[in-house]
């Protein structure tokens, strides 16, 4: 069974996930096979153990021991080290309240080639210099509730384990199959991918044109939450996508214009 161990000092070496290290020590460029992350609340941590992704270890209050922590506790390989102490000591190690009350630190994978995310895919995202962890939680979230096949992001868009990211998606970024995508947007079409950029510009057609809908594989392309996609990237793709506004309103934040691009454009 799992180890728990109370706390009385933030000094223990093993709490550097939670306390000292950054998002960019977790992930660990150098050595991504002893990368981590951080899950935060029950279920996006029942969500990423349904999955198959491994504790390394957990961190809660002490009276959620028994509590909201106690059903994950017994999915726990024997021996995982759970740290617990009380909810103000937690706070002041931490410098803010615990969600829920339970975070789990979890070992990264090697994630898939750009081929395997895309076999048999009919619907996929491509997310271009996104930035907002937030944004690239809730894409994702939409993503997988929307039909969204797999996801691709550019090596300029924010890693979708950073804590908040996984959060806002409520787990979903385990859910949908993703990698990074170092290629040119343009390169999907050797996997027999159309391109969609969502931006307007001259040639945009409106996201309720049939040729567009009728498309057997799709990619839509989204951009950065300020400047939108790079021209020489609009450029590059089959299809310039617009979503018609009203009351002067010119464009929808990336997360909303996500939500209503999956719904539209999924596969019949």
């Amino acid at each position: 069974m799992a180890r728990i161990i109370e706390l009385s000092s933030a000094d223990a070496p093993e709490l550097a996930p939670y306390l000292r290290l950054t998002e960019a020590q977790l992930r660990n460029r150098l050595d991504p096979s002893n990368g981590l992350f951080i899950a935060e609340s029950p279920k996006v941590i029942h969500v990423a153990l349904d999955t198959g992704w491994k504790p390394v270890s957990l961190l809660c209050e002490e009276r959620h021991i028994e509590g909201d922590a106690a059903s994950i506790i017994d999915r726990l390989p024997a021996d995982t080290p759970v740290y617990t102490g009380h909810r103000n000591l937690l706070a002041g190690m931490t410098g803010y309240t615990l969600t829920r009350g339970v975070l789990c630190a979890m070992r990264r994978r090697e994630l898939p080639a750009v081929a395997d995310v895309l076999a048999g895919a009919r619907r996929v995202v491509v997310i271009d210099s996104v930035t907002d962890t937030t944004n690239i939680g809730a894409i994702f979230r939409s993503a997988a509730a929307l039909g969204i096949d797999s996801v691709l992001l550019t090596p300029t868009s924010c890693d979708p384990l950073n804590r908040r990211s996984v959060r806002v998606s409520m787990g979903s970024v385990f859910l949908i199959p993703w990698t990074w995508l170092p290629d040119p947007v343009a390169s999907l079409s050797a996997y027999g991918f159309k391109t969609a950029a969502m931006a307007l510009t001259r040639r945009s057609v409106e996201i309720t044109d049939p040729d567009l809908n009728a498309e057997p594989r799709l990619a839509i392309v989204m951009g950065t939450e300020g400047d939108g996609l790079a021209t020489d990237v609009i450029e590059s793709t089959d299809y310039v996508v617009r979503i018609p506004m009203y009351h002067n309103v010119d464009s929808l934040n990336v997360a909303a214009a996500s939500a209503v691009a999956f719904w539209q454009l999924r596969a019949r």
